[in-house]
């Protein structure tokens, strides 16, 4: 098993060079708390960029949709072109961050990202709009996967969830950030193009600090790339999501079409698991580590809270323009409500957890949470009091924010540090999975709702004499700019939009249960404070995998670590110390 060079203690391994490491870290294998913050701050801003490229574009949908000349359906894929490409790309990047530098792995996907932009911004049409998406799925794969894998590589378990507090905070800040940002854009001169050159200078300061920060020990193997279960990984996702996406508005759900891109896509991925299991000498995703309970029930739980999370809450920003009747920017600022929950939760259970080591409450108390808020939201409509669709919201951030880091901290507890980059990008793959399953899947539902409504309310319209008015877009599943429309036809849209976004909720409502009873299901491991999982390997059975985290605190500020066979004493979290024991 390759070692972590200079790692107290243990032997210098001969396929390991520290040409990329600090001086510091070279000579003694660890990372004080200031290089860590330091190399964090780089992580934290490439992390930004990924999460401001989701919502900054939230509130200006509507706009982009109407100015184009979309329909619901290009609503949908605007979202869903992202989120395809960043889910089959996710455990590619994982897999490449076990093989290669880490640092140069996340400043290209930072570049990938900051080309997909760049096209986005100058796009001309609806379907150019989605390709340029799809180019920045790709970075925001490789930077939601390469952010954790980073910080798994440098701190402890134990200590990671105070740095995961951090991300969360990043990520509340973004979230928030992103629609405000986006909705005064949106209403300046700039328009909506504007929101695809915001990510831009913090793209390039996240690759500069890193540059400068970031020094990891550069392990040198051999590199065997799974070229063949890559592209089928990638080819059967794609078309399971293009079915799920366009079934029931392109083509009927019985078709022909329907019924081969549904049996294309699983004979596809039998291929694809087929290759990873028994072909792949460097599988993109080893099989080997669901034999672990945790991270079974881990990605289980993940594929649920990405239907939920991505599928509901990508919808809110529509609600609050077109069934309220708010500006993007105002649209923007309700979604402070949800953020601040999340914001407050993710900080406070990191550091909760990272202080004692136990966990598998906080993801329980934060999945309920999730649940409370889903069963909430889906009671409100195009009438419901503003200050309480704000509560609901900040039910649902507090649960979101106890929930996401921590569903990847307990997979990554158990797992093997020449692992952590497929273990890490596995969770945040089924994640993302889930949310591109769940935003076409809603998103079909929803333009299901809203054309029957409006076409039984159109009727009674018509009927009443009131004339119909001129929408570009043809077909129910148009998105007119409701400003504009008559009054009454104004009011049905309005209406029609509201109903639907509670409905979706609702739908939601059984997925953040499933995730529940997965969680329940974990068996709790309490944080190592050792960076590897060595003596334990991940594809060990679960009973065999609680040994590495055993702690017992004597008071004399120790801890005993029991691992495997043997015991050794590893110092405490500290504010100084990374725990880069091996």
């Amino acid at each position: 098993m390759t070692q972590i060079a200079g790692a107290p203690g243990a032997p210098q391994p001969v396929d390991t060079t520290a040409e990329d490491a600090a001086p510091g870290t070279e000579q003694s294998g660890q990372m004080s708390h200031r290089e860590i913050l330091e190399a964090l701050s780089g992580l934290l801003l490439a992390m930004f960029v990924a999460m401001l490229s989701s919502t900054v574009v939230t509130n200006a949908l509507p706009r982009i949709v109407t100015d184009l000349e979309g329909s619901q359906t290009g609503y949908t894929w605007v979202v869903v072109a992202t989120l395809l490409t960043m889910t089959a790309s996710t455990p590619i990047w994982g897999k490449l961050a076990d093989l290669f530098n880490k640092k140069l792995l996340v400043q290209a996907g930072l570049v990938i990202f900051s080309i997909g932009s760049l096209v986005a911004a100058f796009a001309p049409s609806m379907e150019v709009l989605i390709g340029a998406r799809a180019i920045q799925g790709l970075g925001v794969g490789g930077l939601t996967a390469l952010v954790q894998v980073v910080i798994a590589s440098m701190v402890s378990p134990r200590e990671r969830g105070r740095y995961s507090g951090y991300i969360g905070a990043v990520f509340a800040t973004a979230t928030v950030a992103g629609p405000l940002i986006g909705g005064l854009i949106v209403d300046s001169p700039l328009g909506w193009r504007g929101c695809f050159f915001v990510g831009l200078p913090f793209a390039a300061a996240a690759g500069v600090v890193l540059q400068r920060k970031l020094h990891l020990p550069t392990i040198k193997r051999e590199v065997r790339i799974d070229y063949l279960g890559a592209t089928l990984l990638v080819g059967g996702i794609s078309l399971l999501l293009v079915w799920v996406s366009l079934a029931g508005s392109q083509f009927a759900w019985g078709s022909a079409t329907s019924i081969g891109l549904v049996v294309g896509g699983l004979v596809v991925v039998a291929a694809a698991i087929f290759v990873e299991a028994r072909v792949a000498a460097e599988p993109i995703i080893p099989l080997r580590l669901f034999r672990d309970r945790t991270t079974s029930l881990a990605t289980v739980a993940s594929i649920a809270i990405g239907v939920a999370m991505f599928g509901a809450t990508v919808y809110l920003g529509q609600y609050f323009q077109l069934s309220r009747g708010m500006s993007p920017t105002q649209a923007g600022l309700m979604s402070v409500a949800m953020v601040g929950g999340l914001l407050v939760s993710s900080i406070a259970t990191g550091r909760i957890i990272s202080a004692t080591g136990y966990w598998k409450k906080y993801l329980v108390g934060g999945v309920t949470f999730v649940i409370v808020g889903f069963a909430l939201l889906s009671t409100i409509d195009a009438d419901t009091n503003l200050l309480l669709v704000g509560l609901y919201m900040a039910c649902l951030g507090v649960g979101l924010g106890a929930t996401m880091q921590n569903l990847v901290l307990a997979v990554q507890n158990n797992t093997r540090i020449e692992d952590m980059g497929a273990a890490s990008s596995v969770v945040a793959f089924f994640r993302s999975m889930g949310g591109s399953i769940g935003v076409s899947v809603l998103g079909v539902i929803l333009s299901s709702q809203v054309s029957d409504t409006v076409r039984e309310g159109g009727a009674e319209l018509v009927a009443q004499g009131v004339p119909t008015p001129a929408i570009k877009q043809g077909g129910g599943s148009a998105i007119p700019d409701v400003s504009t429309l008559p009054g009454p036809w104004a009011d049905l849209y309005e209406h029609a939009f509201g109903t639907a976004v509670g409905h979706i909720f609702l739908v939601s409502v059984p997925f953040a249960i499933i995730a529940l009873l997965c969680v329940i299901a974990i068996k709790e491991v309490p944080l190592r404070t050792t960076v590897d999982s060595s003596d334990t390997p991940a594809d060990q059975p679960d009973d065999v995998a609680v040994a590495p985290a055993v702690a017992d605190d004597r008071g004399d500020g120790r801890d005993v670590i029991a691992a495997g066979q043997g015991r050794h004493v590893a110092p405490a979290p500290g504010r100084h110390s990374a725990g880069l024991e091996v």
